[in-house]
């Protein structure tokens, strides 16, 4: 089971970038002062949660069956957005692939996933978090006008092992 406050393993799922689109952002992240090496650019589906070591079997599972229903979703970035004053994050705005996203996250959250999100679930890639308001700003400006397009033909459970993040499995979309 999911555990609400501690476990064993802390896990995430995401939507991983093509390599291009993730170098170049992950060129500008480290440019601006965030932690790229923590975790390459991505679209996050379910931000980081504790888990009991006893669920992984089934959270796989669950991830499987989620990926076999889904059909692959095509995604245009562009531009920037911020959640400030609410978060200290500027992010690269997701143009199209938004109820794609917002689908897949549900159908992720549920069953041995069905955790309870922080915030509303808003689908973007983090261009800068956590860094001066100067920073912020100018990464909100210099990226503003930013697009790529791609295919998200799956999604990716992550692992935080010793403060860096790992791909313990892909689930390759497949409806």
């Amino acid at each position: 089971m999911i555990a609400p406050h501690g476990g064993g393993r802390t896990l995430g799922v995401t939507i991983e970038l093509p390599v291009d689109i993730r170098i170049q952002l992950d060129e500008v992240r480290q440019r601006y002062g965030t932690h790229a090496d923590d975790w390459a650019s991505h679209v996050t589906i379910l931000a980081p949660i504790e888990a009991d070591d006893a669920v992984l079997v089934g959270v796989i599972d669950h991830l499987s069956r989620v990926a076999a229903r889904t059909r692959p979703i095509p995604m245009v970035l562009r531009g920037t957005g911020t959640f400030r004053p609410v978060s200290p994050v500027v992010f690269i705005a997701i143009a199209d692939g938004i109820s794609g996203c917002e689908q897949l996250e549900a159908a992720v959250r549920s069953g041995d996933l069905g955790v309870e999100a922080r915030f509303p679930y808003h689908p973007h890639v983090t261009l800068v978090h956590g860094v001066s308001e100067e920073l912020m700003d100018l990464a909100f400006r210099e990226m503003a006008g930013y697009e790529a397009a791609f295919v998200a033909e799956s999604m990716a459970l992550h692992e935080n092992v010793d403060g860096s993040w790992r791909i313990i499995r892909e689930f390759r979309f497949s409806a």
